[in-house]
């Protein structure tokens, strides 16, 4: 039983195939990725034919066909990152103490939340980009990965222990 994917390869985007390792390149610059895995590796085949990209299997398991949907996942949200970039806009919300967030190199601090002297401090992962205007956070980037997880290193950074969350409402929260 033969399974196979394939992934168009759309106008102004140069993909590079080196057994598992592919490189999208774009205008807004290029992302690489290894899919190689002593779990996979011989089962999956993946070519460059033309415009597309094709991945297959002749292998019968169920992991190993899902493993086709995700790497074809992957490449298109490579596709979609270095044509047209992700962007995730976080709100930042307090009702106790104001607290601000601060920016420096691949760090990002969040001094005097709920009173504390000590800043809780998070990093920036990859080549994300944040802006920080009034109450609003803005993380932009190429990689899918990167971007989401930079924002969730935000919220989580905010995560308050023991205390009643209905009433401690403070934080850093995703909006989209």
């Amino acid at each position: 039983m033969n399974m196979e994917r394939k992934v168009e390869i759309p106008d102004g985007i140069q993909i590079e195939l080196d057994n598992f390792k592919v490189k999208v390149t774009g205008s807004k610059g290029n992302l690489e990725k290894d899919f190689a895995s002593p779990l996979f590796r011989k089962d999956i085949i993946m070519k460059k034919e033309d415009n597309r990209i094709s991945i297959s299997t002749e292998s019968k398991r169920k992991k190993v066909k899902a493993m086709l949907g995700t790497i074809e996942a992957h490449i298109l949200n490579m596709i979609k990152g270095v044509t047209e970039g992700y962007t995730v806009k976080l709100k930042i919300v307090y009702m106790h103490f104001p607290f601000t967030v601060k920016i420096s190199g691949k760090e990002v601090s969040v001094n005097n939340f709920l009173g504390e002297k000590t800043p809780r401090k998070t990093k920036i992962i990859g080549d994300c980009k944040i802006e920080v205007k009034g109450d609003e956070i803005t993380v932009t980037g190429i990689s899918k990965d990167d971007v989401g997880q930079t924002s969730a290193n935000l919220e989580r950074t905010t995560w308050i222990r023991s205390r009643d969350r209905r009433i401690f409402q403070d934080g850093i929260f995703r909006l989209k």
